[in-house]
């Protein structure tokens, strides 16, 4: 909104010497504001959307089928969880406020964030106020959360293939390392694979959600790394001399992710141990979805496999663990398990970390991966 007031009244803005305004088309600081402003927006709001949870006894309650990790996660029990709302907020205030509306790549991540931001709400209050409604559902089964995510998936994909339809660029898949090897992809490819991405992490990110500030601050660490690679695509200038694709108009995709790092953050202060408030589904789909979208608007989905490596190896922990008990039941007539328990986090704390060791180590782990694969963009 700003940056269209910005750029409508120019003229009389320098003539009324307020110039000085015209930083607001620039995408470096609108990120800057938008980090600033998705932050403060969640520590000024957060204890009021907190105590409106706790009033409507949206409150979580952990249950595993492990006895010992149930007596663990026993503290968090009633605590508001469906915070994932003061997340979406702060990213969409921002958003409206900081980038440029008239560019089609904000839309779109505006409807992925809504969207499944929309779906892990009608899921959290399906769970949470199931005792309110003797005999209802348990949240939104496993394939309507899949059907939810792979729809909006297509429709998003379609949009932004059609969108960069005279640009090269804007449909080929690009690997990290190597300057020159790079796949060109046709319509039902790309919205394939740009489907399977955005469903992945989706789900990712929610599988992380286990404890304390553990989704929020790795997230915040990739949010981080999409600002640069954003900024990077977005200029013609840094794209080619690191050899990274140029595709125009996305340095806006910068504020968007600039507002999920300010928001995350924001949401840390309260997620912090001992926690106030979890994000729930509400958060956690939305995160994953959008930050699959900016790599896939940037044409990075192969660099989020690296920098959001965390997440990849939750997701596959959960899989390996699952497909192996099956496996082995079918077998041998008894599952048996790869890891002590899955997601990965909940292995280590059955290893005896205490949770805050292994959202610290896992949050350095995130740090690393991201910095090594920034790396990446020099090796090119």
């Amino acid at each position: 909104m700003i940056y269209l007031l910005v750029r409508h009244w120019h003229d009389w803005l320098e003539a009324q010497d307020l110039g000085f305004l015209r930083v607001f088309t620039f995408a470096t600081f609108q990120t800057t504001a938008a980090v600033l402003g998705a932050f403060l927006i969640c520590i000024v709001f957060g204890p009021r959307v907190i105590e409106w949870l706790r009033r409507q006894k949206i409150g979580d309650a952990p249950n595993f089928d492990q006895a010992d990790i149930n007596k663990v996660m026993e503290g968090k029990r009633g605590t508001p969880t469906m915070g994932g709302v003061l997340i979406i907020a702060s990213i969409v205030i921002s958003a409206l406020l900081l980038a440029d509306l008239s560019n089609q790549y904000v839309q779109l991540a505006l409807v992925c964030v809504v969207w499944l931001g929309g779906v892990g709400i009608a899921d959290d209050w399906l769970k949470l106020t199931a005792g309110r409604r003797a005999g209802s559902r348990q949240g939104l089964t496993s394939l309507e959360k899949l059907l939810f995510q792979i729809g909006l998936g297509i429709v998003l994909s379609y949009f932004t293939y059609d969108y960069g339809r005279a640009v090269p660029q804007t449909h080929t898949l690009y690997f990290p390392f190597f300057k020159t090897w790079m796949i060109s992809l046709n319509l039902v490819s790309f919205v394939i694979i740009s489907t399977l991405v955005m469903t992945f992490f989706s789900n990712a990110v929610n599988l992380t959600d286990g404890l304390d500030g553990l989704a929020a601050g790795t997230m915040a660490i990739v949010a981080i790394a999409f600002v640069l690679l954003a900024l990077i695509a977005g200029s013609v200038q840094w794209a080619t001399h690191l050899h990274l694709p140029y595709v125009k108009a996305t340095d806006q995709m910068a504020v968007l992710a600039g507002a999920m790092t300010g928001a995350c953050l924001g949401f840390l202060w309260f997620n912090c141990n001992p926690a106030r408030v979890f994000m729930g589904d509400t958060g956690s789909l939305a995160l994953g979805g959008l930050i699959a979208y900016i790599a896939i608007v940037i044409r990075q989905e192969i660099m989020l496999f690296l920098v959001g490596g965390l997440f990849v190896a939750e997701a596959a922990s959960v899989m390996l663990q699952v497909g192996y008990f099956k496996y082995t039941k079918r077998r041998f007539g008894d599952g048996r398990r790869i890891f002590l328990m899955a997601p990965l986090h909940h292995h280590f704390q059955k290893k005896g970390w205490s949770e805050v060791q292994v959202v610290v180590r896992f949050w350095l782990i995130g740090a690393m991966l991201a910095t090594m694969a920034m790396a990446t963009v020099k090796l090119r």
